[in-house]
């Protein structure tokens, strides 16, 4: 069992860029996933014939995602990170050359949820890793950059996605391969010279067995209410009912179990248990707000999936500088509370800005918008896992930095599902009071061209919004409008639990040596301390 914990000390710089360097890859390639796919699904849907099942390309991966994430990160206290994210990297490059040379929609959902399994184990992994070999204390200005990569993968998933599906969709995945490959030679490498903690191998099998399918059962019953089901249908509350059962039972079981998945005892602590519900409910709030926005650029404004994505650009760069600079400050003044606050304030701010989105908003407003929100989230998203590390016993790093993973994901995938009912309830509302109208205006040529028109369609593409008749189409838009308002009132409410929670964490002092200042640092603190 070995018992030595690495540290940056023990690295030298080389080895310490090239590591995080290749932990930086590992991520984007997850995150790039759950974005990349999005824009391409029309052109995957015409090559492979499978119109009916196209959501589940997407979901498929976010449910074995969100499912095994917390798998990981007890795997690698009981096993070592190297061995358990190297077996990670295989899934997902395995998993993304077979989706790259799938032959119907059948096979693709399949190797993209295996994908998703392979994708739970790089995000927590890589930060667990860096926790690994640098104190609290620091870690704050390394893991900022690790928080800029969620920015940018964010613009460059549907621009890369868009641009790839022009070439071969296929490409979408086989691009993995080559980054995947590097990333995975340079972590073997770094980490093969460094022992991490390991304990007796007693895997908690009872516990995975639960926790799964609970998570399954709850994310399917989000998916598929209101849309492939009623709400209150037998499907949806069995599925809930399964989930809760589960939950239970799951709970039970980790009391007793000698090495458990999710470790009770790191929920006594106060901060912990707090921060995962801050990370669980901000993940509801602010991923579920995200996915709406790019929806208003298609649908109400009329640009295609990858222009939308070059106009989310001001998001990623708000974030990206937060993210980054507020990793430092956190390092220098070694406390995280009021970025949190802060952060959570901004955030809160940015969503509620969204609700004054209309047709005529200038570009420039809206990119104003998306910088705003950027910077809350670059202030906010990195201090929480130092929040969550820094409390946690050095035993239970990976199962810690999973579980803020995990809450976060899973809050974003219910939030996703909740507010797609919210909007698409208020959508058929006000297409149902006011389309009749816009139709009467048509004239009769018109009228035939829009019978023939499939209303599923106008749901889903902005080609088809942007080539209706004048009257229909500004009714249209208007009903998006209005739906993506209540959307981002509610994520803003949402968000705003996160300002009032964020308040009751302690200003806690990160663990670890304050890091060496230089000399003109030292002598501003030397004047500070000598001052009358």
């Amino acid at each position: 069992m070995g018992d030595e914990r690495p540290s940056a000390a023990s690295m030298g710089k080389r080895e310490l860029y090239t590591l995080f360097g290749a932990l930086m890859l590992t991520m984007l390639l997850a995150s790039l996933d759950q974005t990349i796919v999005g824009t391409a699904l029309p052109t995957i849907v015409g090559d492979l014939d499978g119109m009916g099942d196209y959501t589940w390309v997407v979901t498929a991966y976010l449910i074995a995602t969100t499912a095994s994430t917390p798998l990981y990160g007890k795997l690698s206290d009981l096993y070592g990170r190297r061995p358990v994210i190297l077996v990670a990297i295989v899934i997902f490059l395995t998993a993304s050359a077979l989706a790259g040379l799938s032959q119907n929609m059948l096979q693709l959902i399949v190797f993209r949820g295996l994908q998703g399994l392979g994708g739970g184990g790089l995000i927590s992994l890589a930060f667990t890793v860096v926790s690994d070999v640098v104190s609290p204390r620091e870690r704050g200005k390394y893991q900022g950059f690790f928080g800029a990569v969620f920015g940018i993968s964010s613009v460059a998933g549907p621009v890369l996605g868009g641009w790839l599906s022009e070439v071969d969709w296929r490409w979408i995945f086989y691009i993995n391969l080559p980054l995947g490959l590097a990333a995975m030679i340079a972590v073997d490498q770094v980490l093969r010279r460094h022992s991490f903690p390991t304990r007796p191998r007693r895997i908690d099998y009872l516990g995975a067995a639960c926790l799964v399918p609970a998570v399954v059962c709850l994310l399917l019953a989000v998916t598929w209410g209101g849309n492939d089901y009623a709400w209150n249908s037998g499907v949806i509350i069995g599925l809930f009912a399964v989930s809760a059962i589960l939950t239970v039972v799951f709970v039970v079981v980790e009391t007793r179990a000698e090495e458990p998945i999710l470790p009770l005892r790191m929920f006594r602590q106060g901060t912990f248990a707090l921060a995962s519900v801050i990370a669980l409910v901000f993940g509801v709030g602010m991923f579920s707000g995200i996915v709406y926005i790019p929806l208003f650029f298609q649908m109400v404004r009329g640009y295609s999936p990858t222009a939308s994505g070059l106009l989310m650009i001001p998001m990623m760069a708000g974030m990206v500088l937060t993210s980054v600079s507020s990793g430092f400050v956190i390092s220098r003044i070694g406390r995280y509370k009021w970025f949190l606050v802060a952060g959570s304030v901004v955030i809160t701010t940015g969503l509620g800005l969204f609700t004054q989105l209309h047709v005529e908003t200038p570009l420039w407003l809206s990119g104003l918008y998306l910088l705003v929100l950027g910077i809350g989230m670059g202030m906010f998203m990195q201090p929480l896992v130092l929040a969550m590390q820094n409390i946690v016993r050095i035993e239970d790093l990976g199962a810690g930095t999973s579980t803020n993973n995990f809450a976060r994901s899973l809050g974003g995938a219910v939030g996703t599902a909740v507010l797609g009912a919210v909007m698409t309830s208020k959508l058929n509302d006000e297409l149902a009071a006011n389309l009749p109208g816009a139709l009467a205006e048509l004239t009769p040529q018109e009228a035939a061209g829009f019978g023939k028109t499939d209303l599923s369609a106008v749901m889903e593409s902005p080609t088809v919004v942007a080539n209706l008749p004048e009257p229909v189409r500004l009714v249209v838009r208007q009903a998006f409008t209005d739906g993506l308002d209540l959307v981002f009132v509610v994520a803003a409410a949402i968000a705003a639990v996160t300002i009032v929670l964020t308040l009751f964490l302690p200003n806690l002092t990160l663990r670890g040596a304050k890091p060496p200042m230089d000399d003109d640092a030292k002598a501003c603190e030397v004047r500070a301390e000598t001052a009358p």
